[in-house]
């Protein structure tokens, strides 16, 4: 399309990115969304899908796409000898179940539909290189199908999209403020007997081989296909953490799992992968007078938990309500709007948790906040509440106080 200028260039078809061009493309703009690979593609990740998730997936129309595949009801934490199943929390805005999806399903539904909404999708795509008009970034160089040299691709405004690593967006100058919390996480897919179970669950106490508590947690997600998503998520919080070998640490959580889930190096589906993530929005800048980052990218993963897609669905949308205002009245102030929102919809948030994980950095303070939390199905109930971010706006009780006056604390403390 020789002279032909988008509205919108989406760079990366993962949450975020698939999400902006289909809110884009359903308010009518002229979207091209560029995905490096080609769908169905591996993603590393757990697979579960929370209720703020949910919700955004359904908003977008794939409700459902979404009820054939596994549904779960809550979550069961495990730790230190004692089990605690916990049913998702009653809430005004978000469903109270969520699912289980492998990203291979997940992302090419989503791209799919920003299609039929009316998106242009160019797989095996990669933008490599800025292009810049006068001062302002206009689109970028793609090379498609790995052929070398590419062809430039114009937009009035860019959306990077392109995931923890993002390498567009270092090109654009992003760097990770590295005060902020880095996670760590890996997983692998086995064949079991309980593939199919109501229930996520979550190991509070991983050790390494000698036996050590370290401050992360382990999963086992029912996929219901036959396999589980296993894995294991540290924290740099931890001072030890670079000396932590992800793949050891995984291999004893395999070794410590209760046997009933069979997960045993026969019934293995692979080799497991791993990867680095940014938290907190710690990515930084995020917006530019023609872009945004969305995202991984932007470090959208919040420290409580790790979950990563439902904040990529969101800020995916948010990032497409801001552009869209400013297509539609011709007034680029409107893209710088987002950061703003960002700040208002989870900056007291993520200042509250980083302040959390700091605490559980250290393994002798994660092992009393666990067992103490363990020895209360209630206590618990607040706590999954807290750190899936599912707070209802209109209750009170002893743990949203404790909330508020960590935040009450945390609007005082410098920045970090």
């Amino acid at each position: 399309m020789v002279g032909h200028r988008y509205d919108v260039l989406v760079v990366g078809g993962g949450p975020s990115g698939a999400a902006c061009a289909y809110w884009l493309a359903e308010a009518g703009h002229d979207v091209l969304l560029v995905e490096k690979k080609r769908y169905p593609r591996e993603k590393t990740c757990g697979d579960g899908l929370t209720p703020r998730s949910v919700k955004q997936l359904e908003d977008i129309g794939l409700a459902g796409a979404l009820a054939g595949h596994h549904r779960f009801d809550g979550l069961r934490s495990v730790a230190f000898g004692r089990t605690i199943e916990l049913r998702w929390p009653s809430h005004p805005d978000f469903p109270g179940y969520g699912y289980v999806i492998p990203r291979t399903d997940l992302d090419q539904l989503v791209a799919e539909r920003a299609v039929e909404a009316g998106a242009t999708l160019w797989e095996q795509a990669e933008a490599v290189v800025p292009l810049h008009d006068r001062g302002l970034l206009r689109g970028a160089t793609v090379e498609r199908n790995g052929a070398r040299g590419g062809a430039d691709v114009h937009a009035r405004y860019v959306v990077v999209a392109d995931g923890a690593n993002s390498r567009f967006g270092r090109a654009l100058g992003t760097r990770r403020n590295r005060r902020y919390p880095l996670g760590m996480a890996i997983r692998g897919y086995y064949e079991s007997p309980r593939h199919d179970e109501a229930w996520i669950e979550s190991h509070l106490d991983i050790r390494d081989k000698a036996g050590n508590v370290l401050p992360g947690y382990g999963w086992v997600f029912p996929v219901g296909d036959g396999r589980v998503n296993v894995g294991v998520g540290l924290l740099s919080t931890f001072n030890q953490w670079k000396s932590v070998n992800t793949s050891h640490l995984m291999d004893a959580f395999a070794a410590q799992a209760p046997a009933s889930w069979g997960i045993r190096p026969e019934t293995s589906c692979g080799p497991p992968t791993g990867g680095r993530l940014p938290m907190s929005f710690s990515v930084e800048p995020n917006a530019g007078p023609t872009s945004l980052v969305v995202g991984d990218a932007a470090g959208a993963i919040n420290p409580f938990n790790g979950e990563g897609i439902a904040y990529a669905y969101e800020t995916g949308r948010l990032a497409a309500a801001c552009i869209g205002r400013a297509l539609a009245g011709d007034d680029g102030l409107a893209v710088l709007e987002y950061p703003r929102r960002i700040e208002e919809e989870y900056g007291l948030y993520c200042k509250v948790a980083r302040a959390f994980v700091r605490i559980i950095g250290q393994p002798q303070l994660m092992r009393a906040l666990v067992t103490t939390g363990m020895q209360s199905a209630t206590l618990m109930e607040w706590v999954l509440r807290i750190m899936a971010n599912l707070l209802r706006p209109d209750e009170l009780g002893p743990a949203e106080a404790a909330y508020k006056a960590v935040a009450a604390v945390a609007r005082l403390a410098p920045a970090g």
